[in-house]
């Protein structure tokens, strides 16, 4: 690895190793056996066209510059170390980061959808966080709906001419709390309220996540800005490759 290669890497190491440790809790994940399978196919079978299209987005990027994935297994890594963090919530669940807006911003969402599936096996057979039965509807709400909001966002606040860093955290903001939207929504559909029907059960989900999630949100915009400065100013040819630096800083 070259000098650069090298930073990257001790800033990923930096954040494992100041973040991966924490008590066990249960995930916001959704767990094992917990969605009725034909809930459990139908989140798989919407994510499959995602799915292709992130794989040869990945191929393309790397295609035109090899050295990308340097930054793209940086932001897999992100990915990995934020949507591990357990944190406990006063309503008696657990809500977590989930640190897919850097890569929607660096290599657009639909890249995102395999480095999100990538870590969400792991996650299932290695740490016992969410599911293989519930991969399909922990996929789309982590790496599918929540990193295209993120670029969405990016995008917007650039065509807007929003301070750039500003655009970045509130592009990972928004897609950290739409994931947790959408999650609710796939929760709601599989076990309607008795007396409101989806409506009600997807608003009393909510009600359970928010007030963890929340400020959770908050802090993933921070870190996500804090690490888009930190490859600027360690990985500014990588960035430039990938266009990301292409055209004036806000």
């Amino acid at each position: 690895m070259n000098q650069k290669e090298k930073k990257i890497v001790a800033i990923v190491a930096f954040f494992g190793v100041t973040f991966g440790i924490v008590p066990a809790a249960n995930a916001m994940h959704i767990m094992e056996g917990y969605l009725p399978p034909k809930f459990c196919i139908l989140w798989g079978v919407i994510c499959m066209p995602f799915l292709v299209a992130g794989y040869f987005s990945i191929k393309r990027t790397l295609s035109k510059n090899r050295k990308s994935i340097t930054i793209l297994a940086m932001a897999g890594a992100f990915i990995f170390v934020l949507s591990s963090l357990k944190i406990p919530s006063v309503t008696g669940s657990c809500s977590h980061m989930t640190g897919t807006g850097l890569g929607a911003i660096l290599f657009g969402p639909t890249a995102v959808s395999i480095l999100g599936i990538i870590v969400l096996v792991f996650q299932a057979t290695l740490l016992a966080h969410g599911g293989l039965t519930t991969l399909g509807a922990n996929t789309f709400s982590m790496a599918i709906a929540g990193p295209i909001l993120s670029y969405g966002i990016y995008k917007l606040c650039q065509r807007l001419k929003v301070n750039k860093h500003v655009g970045i955290f509130l592009a990972a903001s928004f897609g950290d709390i739409f994931t947790y939207c959408v999650t609710s929504v796939e929760l709601g559909l599989a076990y309607p309220s008795a007396n409101g029907g989806v409506a009600s059960s997807v608003v009393k989900f909510l009600a359970v996540f928010a007030p963890t999630q929340l400020p959770l949100a908050i802090i993933e915009g921070i870190l996500t800005v804090v690490i888009i400065i930190g490859l600027e100013t360690y990985a500014k040819s990588e960035l430039t490759v990938l266009e990301f630096l292409k055209g004036s800083d806000n």
